[in-house]
């Protein structure tokens, strides 16, 4: 049996990040993609977020990929919230996603930070944030735009 502890941040937003994830619906996609990621052996440690994304910390098996695992994750769970919420048009999740490795010593800091995304986000929007993802992860250069 192999030893395997490959942690992965994941973030993704909502089809054109539109703000559908009000409270009361968050929580129960977030609970929802808990018991999603256990029934399909995902191990999502913590899940958070605000109204336009999500971020998750997972522990990557042996045999996943990240996109699998996020397509695992993502196209499940905007099914059932069309099949369950009675919503303006239908729900989707943007096709992108973010992902970055974390090493073992930074993974509290991570939890907290997912966490407190309510928090965070009344000081900053996900699109500032999301830029600043891209650019501290060397997605992109400072001096180029991003898609």
């Amino acid at each position: 049996m192999p030893y395997v502890r490959i942690w992965v941040h994941l973030v993704w937003s909502t089809k054109n990040r539109k703000p559908m994830l009000q409270s009361e619906i968050r929580s129960k996609v977030f609970d929802h993609i808990k018991v999603n990621a256990k029934a399909k052996d995902i191990f999502l440690d913590t899940i958070g977020g605000y109204i336009d994304h999500l971020h998750a910390l997972i522990s990557l098996g042996s045999s996943q990929t990240i996109a699998k695992v996020a397509q695992l994750l993502k196209g499940e769970s905007s099914h059932w919230v069309n099949q369950n919420f009675v919503l303006p048009g239908s729900f989707e999740w943007q096709d992108e996603y973010f992902a970055v490795s974390v090493c073992e010593s930074d993974v509290e800091r991570v939890r907290e930070y997912i966490r407190r995304q309510e928090e965070h986000h009344r000081k900053k929007s996900f699109a500032e944030e999301y830029q600043e993802f891209l650019r501290d992860y060397c997605f992109v250069d400072e001096g180029l735009k991003s898609v």
